[in-house]
């Protein structure tokens, strides 16, 4: 295979896989926005508005493996139109089923469902057909993508009303599905000599025992690694528009500054990769690079987490809580990328065990945050507090316990 039609080959790849991460992130921002005037219209207390915002987890949890599971058997181009296609559909039908809060809840697990299979299928998509040496890069543009969604549907949701949020970003995925089904093509199977990549792995044996996706260090430093980062991501994406409003009274108009953080996310991002990438080509050993930037993605955001809840400003609040999700983009170059490095053959499977258990913190971060701020007569330094110990604690056993060797 030529490098230029490997190179076509693999932007292409990463463009779709990059846009459906985009709406993936996307209709997960919506109800953080939304559940503002749902809840004043349907007089949702604030600890139902925790389980109806967590319930998206319980979905997410249960579909990491299979996701990775099925995309090795049946291939990714299958399993990512299923599960783009139900993500999509729930999330135009969610207002649909408000009115009751126990269909609403089913339809959020079937979102999260649909969202779990996404990722676990796209890192096995990018682990069989992306080179060593564009894998962070590949990886940041998924990131970013991400956080651009995230960033269009903070700034347009709070401005639309709240149905019509649903009804949009639920039409974009089902028009992906049709792009998806006309321009990707899973790879054959089995490919002639000189169509091999050069970036196959040494090992091709896909019979691995269950346990061994358990026993190791390194793999289980990513596992606590991303553990770590998403408690305090979902503690952002699902409390931090009630947080503004609540405490620093931030307006409708103000709501939309809370996509500053996922712009911030996104262009870090990009930027984090493309200099993991320089730095490996200039002869930096991988594992480095993968602690750096995991310093970078998790030590960076528990110092401005603690910012961030220390003032009674908004302007000032958005800056931290920004710096501190730009930060946090350093991941896709470190641990994100990992998988790939100590598990080429087997990264979806890696990253969906990593995914399902980085999805407890969102099923808990709902209820829990609800609680401590109770607790706490509505004080937030709790939670931010204890994101901020989550994030040191997984930065030194990552920094401790990785490799870049293959392991798996």
């Amino acid at each position: 295979m030529s490098r230029r039609k490997l190179f076509n080959k693999t932007s292409q790849i990463i463009a779709l896989c990059s846009v459906a991460n985009f709406i993936n992130a996307a209709d997960r921002v919506i109800m953080p926005i939304a559940i503002i005037p749902m809840a004043e219209k349907y007089k949702w207390s604030l600890s139902l508005q925790g389980w109806i915002l967590s319930s998206f987890a319980f979905g997410y949890f249960t579909s990491q493996i299979v996701g990775a599971c099925a995309a090795q058997r049946v291939g990714g181009k299958l399993v990512l139109f299923f599960a783009v296609s139900l993500w999509s559909v729930t999330t135009f039908l969610t207002p649909l089923f408000a009115e009751s809060v126990t269909t609403l809840l089913l339809c959020r697990i079937l979102l999260g469902f649909g969202e779990g299979l996404g990722l676990p299928t796209i890192f096995h998509i990018f682990a069989n057909h992306i080179p060593i040496d564009e894998r962070s890069t590949a990886f940041s543009y998924l990131i970013a993508a991400g956080s651009i969604g995230q960033t269009v549907a903070s700034v347009i949701c709070p401005h639309l009303m709240w149905e019509t949020s649903f009804y949009t970003f639920g039409m974009l995925g089902i028009t992906w599905v049709f792009l998806w089904l006309c321009f990707y093509v899973d790879a054959p199977r089995d490919l002639p000599r000189d169509e091999i990549p050069l970036f196959t792995p040494k090992v091709t044996s896909l019979n691995v025992p269950w346990m061994e996706f358990l026993i190791h260090w390194p793999i289980w430093a990513i596992y606590i690694a991303h553990f770590s980062m998403n408690w305090s991501n979902y503690i952002i994406m699902q409390w931090l528009p009630t947080y503004l409003s609540a405490v620093l009274s931030a307006n409708k108009e103000s709501l939309s500054l809370t996509a500053m953080p996922y712009v911030i996310n996104s262009l870090v991002g990009i930027g984090a990769g493309h200099f993991a990438d320089l730095l490996i080509k200039q002869r930096w050993t991988v594992l480095s690079v993968r602690r750096l930037m995991t310093g970078f993605g998790l030590i960076g955001p528990g110092i401005f987490l603690l910012a961030f809840c220390a003032v009674d400003n908004l302007l000032a609040a958005v800056l931290f809580v920004s710096i501190s999700m730009g930060l946090c983009a350093c991941n896709s170059a470190g641990h994100l990328s990992n998988h790939a490095d100590v598990a080429p053959n087997h990264a979806g499977i890696t990253f969906a065990v990593s995914n399902t258990l980085a999805t407890i913190p969102g099923i808990l971060c709902g209820p829990l945050t609800a609680e401590l701020v109770t607790a706490s007569h509505r004080r937030w330094f709790p939670v931010f507090v204890l994101a901020a110990a989550v994030n040191f604690t997984g930065a030194v056993i990552y920094y401790s316990q990785s490799s870049a060797s293959q392991v798996l």
